[in-house]
């Protein structure tokens, strides 16, 4: 494939789990800055993509650039460090340590073992922590101990420690399930804001949600892409309505 202005780019993607295609010569392109969401019953292959993406699964066909590097040869901890971040369902935190602590962790330069045990906070570190904090509306709990967080607010620290290693790519699996309303229109604030200097991957299956933030939407079905464009688009799509949205 050839250089591309995309900050990902997946072409011909396919993944068998015993002959079962869970991925099925899938193509995608997402451009810097953009918030897509992917969307599709369950079973579609929309986590095994993300696996794909971020190295947890290995391809058996395909190629995924990441700013034109081909990643499907590379360890899942050297695509953290080329700028992928990608956050699961459930949140891991360090649930006896401070705010502040659990961000100032996540910062690269402590994230080996070594690294931790000479790692000084320095004012580079401290700004970037309060920067994070105030970005995911953590601002005044630095010092409250992560367990004592609401569910939310444990969903955003984990998206401030993968924002204190500045992806260039973030990746979140439903990021409000289990939220309050409140805390789902906070977190559609943030992700418009976290996303102004980075493209961003939800998946996501609350329609409401998804039409707050998406740029662009990818209907995924069976290992494929079932249909792609605006909200409305898809909406509106047949093939959509039949396999997804008509249930």
């Amino acid at each position: 494939m050839s250089n591309t202005d995309f900050a990902l780019a997946v072409e011909d993607l396919t993944v068998s789990f015993d002959g079962f295609k869970a991925i099925d010569s899938l193509n995608l392109y997402i451009d810097r800055n953009e918030l897509r969401v992917i969307i599709g019953p369950n079973g579609a292959g929309k986590t095994t993509l993300l696996d794909l993406i971020c190295g947890k699964t290995k391809a058996s066909h395909g190629s995924i650039k990441f700013k034109n590097t081909e990643l499907t040869g590379i360890a899942e901890y050297q695509r953290v460090r080329l700028g992928i971040g990608r956050k699961f369902q459930t949140p891991s935190i360090y649930e006896n340590l401070s705010v502040f602590k659990n961000l100032e962790v996540s910062y690269p330069a402590g994230r080996s073992v070594l690294g931790a045990l000479a790692f000084k906070c320095t004012d580079e570190v401290l700004a970037r922590v309060k920067a994070v904090a105030e970005d995911i509306g953590l601002g005044d709990k630095l010092d409250t101990e992560s367990g004592l967080l609401s569910h939310g607010q444990k969903q955003w620290l984990e998206i401030g420690m993968l924002l204190m290693q500045d992806p260039e790519l973030l990746m979140l699996d439903e990021p409000i399930a289990g939220m309050s309303a409140k805390e789902r229109e906070l977190t559609a604030a943030l992700l418009k804001r976290v996303c102004q200097n980075r493209s961003v991957i939800v998946i996501e299956h609350d329609m409401e949600f998804v039409k707050q933030i998406a740029h662009k939407v990818t209907v995924m079905h069976q290992g494929k892409i079932l249909a792609e464009g605006s909200m409305e688009k898809v909406q509106s799509d047949p093939k959509v309505i039949d396999v997804y949205l008509g249930h």
